[in-house]
């Protein structure tokens, strides 16, 4: 199945200006029912971007119905900058852009642990600092035409201390105090900013999880099954998330909080 992402990447790779391409997402990890879109990332340095004509030729040549348009840098937001949805063969292929510098910067972030959240439509958990590096040490490499990214790589070498300490000290205390702000919109009725409340409390738990495990979790697409498979997840993590969420039940999630051993308070 991966003749697919290295023939694209080879192609793409031919483009002016494409530094590197990498397999991310699931099909990177290797956890993926068959359906799954491949993501691929195309790295560019902004001072020298690829030819965007010769880029969207690629596209339509490649795309089963001829009609697929790349957008420019920048055309989908700040971090997920651009990029193009093809079907290929009949499988759904993403190609998203991503600048070598902020890579390089990203790296350097989650080496050090700092972390900052940014926003970006989406994802509406935002995109972190340290991302492009967590989908570096996720991902697999198809092309690299001055071996920058595998020397990255390198530098990352497994998941970082600093990264995963700050992590925790950010996370673990957020499940309790994100659940306490949907109990109180569930008490007056306000039922958006209660979900919106309960969605950042199981982001908390899954972030937290996964740092805790030192597993890299690159963004909140399937971020609760991959915190269901890390050690010390609550027993049936996902399925149980499922259900408080459906419809929400915020006392099935504070028995997961206190199950993941997050710090509890009472909020007043």
């Amino acid at each position: 199945m991966l003749d697919l992402a290295h023939t694209l990447a080879a192609r793409l790779g031919q483009l002016s200006g494409v530094e590197a391409v990498t397999l991310g997402g699931s099909r990177a990890r290797g956890n993926t029912p068959p359906d799954s879109d491949w993501d691929l990332g195309l790295y560019y340095r902004k001072e020298q971007p690829f030819d965007l004509a010769a880029l969207n030729a690629l596209c339509r040549e490649l795309d089963d119905a001829g009609t697929a348009e790349a957008t420019p840098i920048g055309g989908w937001g700040p971090w997920v900058d651009g990029g193009a949805w093809l079907t290929v063969g009949g499988q759904r292929v993403d190609f998203i852009y991503r600048e070598l510098g902020r890579l390089e910067r990203s790296v350097q972030d989650a080496l050090a642990g700092h972390i900052k959240l940014h926003a970006q439509p989406g994802h509406p958990h935002g995109i972190h600092s340290h991302h492009y590096a967590a989908e570096l040490a996720a991902g697999q490499l198809l092309f690299d035409s001055a071996s920058r990214l595998a020397a990255l790589k390198d530098e990352l070498d497994g998941y970082p201390p600093a990264l995963k300490a700050t992590l925790i000290a950010h996370y673990d205390w957020q499940p309790d105090f994100w659940l306490y702000g949907a109990a109180k919109g569930l008490k007056r009725g306000d039922t958006h900013y209660a979900q919106g409340c309960a969605y950042q409390a199981v982001m908390a738990l899954a972030q937290t999880l996964c740092a805790r495990s030192e597993t890299w979790i690159t963004n909140e697409k399937g971020a609760v099954a991959l915190a269901a498979g890390v050690a010390g997840a609550p027993l049936h993590f996902a399925e149980r998330i499922g259900a408080a969420l459906s419809p929400l039940d915020p006392s099935a999630l504070q028995q997961l909080i206190q199950e993941t051993n997050c710090p509890v308070s009472r909020w007043p």
